[in-house]
């Protein structure tokens, strides 16, 4: 029994010496680099928390309703709102006259420049009056020839006269020479008439200006032949001082504008340019026209302009703005204060009404006419108010926001006429808005 339990013990020490020791060991080393993989999952995980919940305190700081939000801010004041209607207009001359021959002949002599301005009766052009000067002489000679015979005609009826006293001469022949001189008085007239017309052709071959304006390109050239029914004629005058501007309204504000007119109001008109930035110039309603438009619902009226300066083209396209009248001691404030949309359930105009504890208010308010980026408020405020113009996207009923320097200082500038004062915000990048 003793040899076979030593047997045994040698056996497994042989076999213990027969497993290498590497292959002992990775039990221990599946172990370690488990517990070291666990580890860095730990790591990673605690690190992604601390990040998330630091990312979401920041938000949570940046959105949270307790930090005030930096505004701009304006005082509602009052002043003078103006009701203006812009429209389209056409630059339109009160005078184009085509400058015709009103006699045939040839043309000998053109005195005006192209683009020149000339005034009423200057001299334009010349055509050959050597025809009509003839006529006229000759015309003057049947004239001088009749006069004589009325003359003698008259001297022999008054010798009649006498004669039939005495029985000389027969009543028939006192009669004949009667109806002589009546004949002779007739013809004598129509030479006259026919010397003024004569005149009057003469007076055709020295062509002048019919109205103050500028002249155009000329249409035909010294030495051609010209004709009344020439279509062109020799050259168009146009009117350019003053001239006139007529647009198209809208027939809803035909009776108020009749109205002003017919109490003896001027009206002023202002002309701009095509991308209405640059006022033109400055006029007056003339008139409008005495119909309505059916196809188009409008009415067109005339503006006048002294244009002066010549800034004012025929036919030129120009933006203009009537004014129709000027409302008074009306509330008014900037027009970037307003807000549309529903913040009570109820579709309405509204605006932040800032509060003393620096806290907003959703404040309803009902809007009067637009004047520029002025709007003058018919309820929900009055003067002296403090409204939000910018940053009100990021509000709420309640928020609190933080105002510019001394916002209230501004708030007497309200009592001036048309006043409506506003402060900027410097933001921390370093701009300045301002309204």
């Amino acid at each position: 029994m003793e040899a076979l339990t030593e047997r045994e013990d040698t056996s497994t020490e042989v076999s213990r010496a027969a497993v290498p020791a590497t292959t002992r060991s990775r039990p221990r080393l599946w172990i370690g680099a488990v517990v070291v993989i666990g580890v860095l999952v730990l790591i990673f995980v605690l690190t992604h928390r601390h990040r998330a919940g630091g990312s979401y305190a920041a938000w949570g700081s940046s959105s949270s309703s307790d930090e005030p939000v930096a505004v701009s801010v304006a005082t509602v004041g009052t002043g003078d709102i103006e009701v203006k209607l812009a429209a389209i207009g056409t630059i339109t001359p009160l005078a184009t006259v085509t400058v015709k021959t009103q006699i045939a002949g040839q043309l000998q002599h053109i005195a005006f420049t192209e683009g020149q301005l000339v005034h009423a009766g200057e001299f334009l052009a010349q055509v050959d009056p050597r025809p009509y000067q003839a006529v006229l002489e000759q015309n003057r000679g049947n004239l001088r020839r009749d006069e004589a015979l009325l003359a003698d005609a008259k001297l022999d009826l008054a010798r009649y006269k006498d004669l039939i006293k005495d029985d000389a001469v027969s009543a028939q022949q006192l009669d004949q020479q009667k109806a002589t001189v009546e004949q002779y008085e007739g013809t004598v007239e129509a030479d006259k008439a026919q010397v003024d017309a004569a005149a009057v052709n003469l007076g055709y071959t020295h062509i002048t200006a019919p109205v103050t304006g500028r002249v155009g390109l000329r249409q035909v050239d010294s030495g051609n032949y010209v004709t009344p029914s020439d279509p062109n004629g020799i050259v168009v005058i146009t009117q350019l001082q003053p001239i006139t501007a007529i647009f198209p309204l809208p027939e809803d504000d035909v009776a108020a504008i009749a109205h002003r007119l017919s109490q003896g109001a001027t009206l002023p008109v202002e002309a701009y340019d095509r991308s209405n930035s640059k006022r033109l110039a400055v006029g007056k309603l003339l008139t409008l026209d005495n119909e309505i438009d059916t196809s188009t619902g409008t009415v067109k009226l005339r503006a006048l302009f002294d244009n002066k300066d010549g800034t004012l083209f025929p036919n030129q396209f120009v933006n203009v703005e009537l004014l129709q009248e000027t409302l008074h001691g009306q509330i008014v404030m900037p027009n970037a204060a307003v807000h549309r949309g529903a913040p009570n359930g109820v579709v309405s105009t509204f605006v932040y009404l800032v509060q003393p504890d620096h806290t907003v208010t959703v404040r309803p308010v009902r809007l009067g006419v637009l004047d520029g980026d002025r709007v003058a408020v018919t309820s929900g405020l009055r003067a002296g108010d403090i409204v939000v113009t910018e940053g009100g996207d990021r509000l709420r009923d309640g928020a609190a926001v933080q105002l510019p320097p001394d916002p209230v200082a501004n708030a007497g500038a309200a009592s001036a006429p048309g006043a409506v004062s506003s402060s900027s915000h410097s933001h921390p990048d370093g701009s300045a808005k301002r309204r």
